[in-house]
């Protein structure tokens, strides 16, 4: 069974060969690293891209952290207050904004979750936010993720499918953040899978993400755009925006167990847009991306 100090050296290779395939597709961007240490436990490398021939600001971050489990996991977990226990969490984390508002958005996160009271879980998916929905894009990437998650069971596609269109939702705007992808959380043993088998699946899905992505960045990076396509990806990274701050849980673990701040945030774009009331031209692209951005669509 593979031990939470094989997890992390993993993670860390998985974090290096997903920077170096990001540059290669890139061809200018470099990646700086911005070691840290939490006071309570741990630290992390957090590796910054900005203003690349592609990527206009990008992070992905490893990190391992450790200390006394914060009240609200308590809580989460029945462990009374006067118990002392200890947790041990480790990932990588990455969101990528272009500059080409016709090459996606993308995120990842996979991360290993243990206390020292037994339990343990795995964490994670990948889910893409085009400016523009290209179905054509929609369906490679839905499809890539289908057969990474049918190598180790048919059920985990519909089953992360959905849970990503539950969990990217942007319930005060009533649409999807993007086209989804897959999400899982406190992926545990069962009867049927054990922890290595867990680990295997994460392992596919973090494998996944940079041969899928460079060749979206690499098939739209040459798209033509006007200025009125950047407006649009300025109201779209607002939405983005908007749902980091609101409902993602890894920002909300992460300043909650007082995390680096600056790495947390790292996934907000450069610069974002909030235009009053926006509605969109009948007809168009815009309108058409607005239709798409909805709970169920099968693209694979």
């Amino acid at each position: 069974m593979h031990t939470k100090e094989e997890i992390t050296t993993w993670f860390k290779t998985l974090q290096d060969n997903i920077c170096a395939a990001l540059e290669a597709e890139d061809g200018n961007g470099k990646f700086i690293e911005d070691n840290w240490e939490r006071t309570e436990g741990g630290g992390g490398r957090t590796r910054i891209i900005q203003h690349g021939n592609v990527i206009e600001k990008g992070g992905v971050l490893f990190s391992a952290v450790h200390g006394p489990v914060p009240d609200f996991l308590k809580n989460e977990n029945a462990i009374s207050g006067d118990q002392q226990h200890t947790f041990y969490a480790t990932g990588v984390s990455i969101v990528i904004h272009p500059s080409n508002p016709m090459v996606p958005i993308i995120h990842m996160n996979v991360r290993y979750f243990e206390m020292s009271t037994g339990v343990w879980w795995f964490g994670g998916g990948i889910d893409l936010t085009p400016h523009y929905v290209d179905e054509e894009d929609a369906r490679f990437f839905h499809d890539a993720l289908k057969n990474s998650c049918d190598k180790h069971s048919s059920g985990f596609y519909p089953e992360f499918k959905k849970w990503a269109d539950d969990y990217f939702f942007i319930n005060h705007r009533n649409e999807t953040r993007g086209i989804g992808g897959i999400f899982f959380d406190k992926l545990s043993q069962t009867p049927e899978i054990s922890k290595d088998q867990r680990f295997a699946f994460v392992q596919e899905i973090g494998n996944t993400f940079a041969p899928v992505y460079t060749r979206l960045m690499n098939k739209n990076k040459v798209r033509t755009y006007s200025e009125e396509h950047k407006k649009w990806q300025l109201l779209r990274r607002g939405r983005y925006v908007e749902f980091n701050l609101v409902y993602d849980k890894g920002t909300k673990f992460g300043l909650e167990t007082n995390g680096r701040t600056e790495s947390i945030l790292m996934s907000l774009p450069e610069t974002a847009g909030w235009h009053y009331n926006y509605l969109p031209t009948p007809g168009s692209a815009e309108e058409k991306t607005l239709s798409l951005l909805k709970k169920g669509i099968s693209w694979a």
